[in-house]
């Protein structure tokens, strides 16, 4: 039998640029860089920057809530809303999720340290209003009245539940004492332009 003629292995395919071509395509590259629009970072508005989750808050400072996560430690307990965290997502609710905070004391003074118990934050899905009829936690819709007025009502019974008193109270009271440094009523309501005047102003 006639031996096999033995065949030569077959070279991988390689693609040469000549140097005339590839600094073409990297000018090409280069071009299409340039004229790639380029990116304008998004500003959030002031409502993103208070809640970056976009939704409607229906929960308030002052409101009665419940806990209704079946796997959080404070399940079944309820209380009024001391404080909402809406960039956090979470609420403070009184005399719910308890944690001992150590308070150091001081020889110095004569202030002994003690334990005490603080609220922590919870979830705010972990919670729900409760429903001034039922006095059982509730989902909340939102309808308008006659007058135009958007108020929240309850799932469960169809009240409407008010916004709480608190609102009405400021975090930190406007300070009503005149100080030296204040402009006084006199100086704030006295007139000093007069429009027939010649200005004195130069360049």
């Amino acid at each position: 039998d006639d031996d096999p003629v033995p065949t030569q292995p077959s070279r991988p395919f390689r693609l040469f640029l000549s140097p005339s071509s590839a600094m073409s395509a990297r000018t090409r590259a280069m071009k299409h860089l340039m004229n790639r629009k380029k990116h304008k970072p998004h500003l959030p508005t002031d409502a993103q920057r208070l809640d970056p989750h976009g939704r409607k808050w229906n929960i308030l400072r002052g409101d009665e809530v419940q806990v209704v996560h079946r796997h959080h430690p404070a399940f079944g307990k309820s209380g009024t809303v001391l404080e909402v965290d809406r960039r956090r997502d979470r609420v403070k609710v009184a005399g719910v999720n308890l944690r001992p905070y150590v308070i150091r004391g001081d020889k110095a003074s004569g202030v002994r340290g003690r334990t005490e118990e603080r609220e922590r934050m919870v979830p705010y899905g972990a919670v729900n209003l409760i429903c001034p009829v039922t006095k059982k936690p509730t989902r909340v819709t939102r309808q308008y009245l006659e007058d135009g007025t958007k108020v929240r009502v309850a799932k469960r019974s169809g009240a409407i539940i008010p916004k709480p008193d608190m609102l009405t109270v400021r975090k930190r009271p406007v300070r009503i004492t005149v100080q030296e440094c204040d402009t006084t009523e006199e100086d704030a309501w006295e007139v000093t332009y007069d429009p027939n005047e010649t200005s004195t102003w130069t360049p």
